[in-house]
């Protein structure tokens, strides 16, 4: 389930969102203890549609405490998630929580350094609260809509860029592995000198660009549960989010771009140039 909105962002009720955040903020807490204990040490990966699209005790473990606690905490509001689908009722409730236990499985499951767990608040105009867990730099990013956002509890505020040149760009491969036109894209990169990574989280590969590490972030295809937290870290640090068209909405049907507001439109034409090839 995937929104697709031009609605402008409406107040939330600031009860909500403080409590969202701090319940957020303690499950992204509870979930780095487990990860960074039992990651690439024995876990029983179960295969899906692909060798790495990986399901592990961990992912189920992880999302059924965040049910509970979200149940008990919020019992009026309905909770996505990656492994066990979506309560009844969610796609119509004013308010969803969406989770991706473990972003980057088979990252966590070889003991690579790069995975994330995401939580999300959403209404019908994208994220009300986001939370990224990045354990294996012991960081927490947290967003809140008209609140701003914090890794550490310290807030982060988006460095703008005038070119890519010298960048980082972000993105990922699909299930099926590279996307129609990822080549040209590296090479319209390249040819902009900047750089391309695949570093295997869409979570983290957002995150990067809220952050200031990268210049963007592009996903041809995703899921909301994989992206719905770190997009609202970075709709709150003044990151442009769009979808290939370059339509401003902030979880798109049709792709998704995450990009420091000066070099947003360079980085489309590289994205939208991959459809004619």
């Amino acid at each position: 389930m995937t929104l697709l909105s031009s609605r402008p962002r409406g107040p939330v009720e600031p009860g909500l969102l403080s409590r969202a955040l701090e319940v957020a903020g303690r499950l992204a807490n509870d979930a780095t203890e487990v990860i960074t204990a039992t990651a690439g040490r024995g876990a029983r990966p179960g295969v899906k549609d692909s060798p790495f699209d990986w399901v592990t005790d961990t992912d189920r473990t992880l999302e059924r405490h965040t049910r509970r606690v979200l149940t008990a905490e919020f019992p009026g509001i309905p909770v996505v998630g990656e492994e066990f689908g979506a309560d009844h009722g969610a796609e119509d409730a004013e308010y969803r929580w969406v989770v991706d236990p473990v972003d980057g499985t088979a990252n966590y499951v070889a003991g690579v350094p790069w995975c994330a767990y995401s939580l999300a608040l959403v209404d019908a105009a994208g994220p009300v609260v986001g939370v990224v867990a990045d354990p294996y730099r012991g960081q927490i990013y947290a967003a809140a809509r008209g609140r701003g956002a914090r890794a550490n509890g310290v807030r982060v505020a988006l460095t703008d860029r005038t070119s890519c040149a010298g960048a980082i760009v972000c993105t990922e491969l699909t299930r099926t592995g590279p996307w129609p036109g990822l080549g040209h894209f590296i090479e319209r990169a390249a040819a902009a000198h900047a750089g391309v990574r695949v570093l295997g989280s869409a979570a983290l590969a957002i995150a990067q660009v809220a952050l200031g590490h990268a210049a963007a972030a592009v996903l041809h295809s995703y899921h909301e549960w994989d992206v719905a937290g770190s997009v609202a870290l970075a709709i709150e640090t003044g990151a442009v989010v769009l979808d290939r068209h370059g339509e401003d909405s902030a979880l798109p049907v049709d792709g998704l771009l995450v990009a420091a507001p000066g070099v947003a439109d360079e980085v489309l034409t590289w994205w939208q140039d991959t459809a004619h090839r």
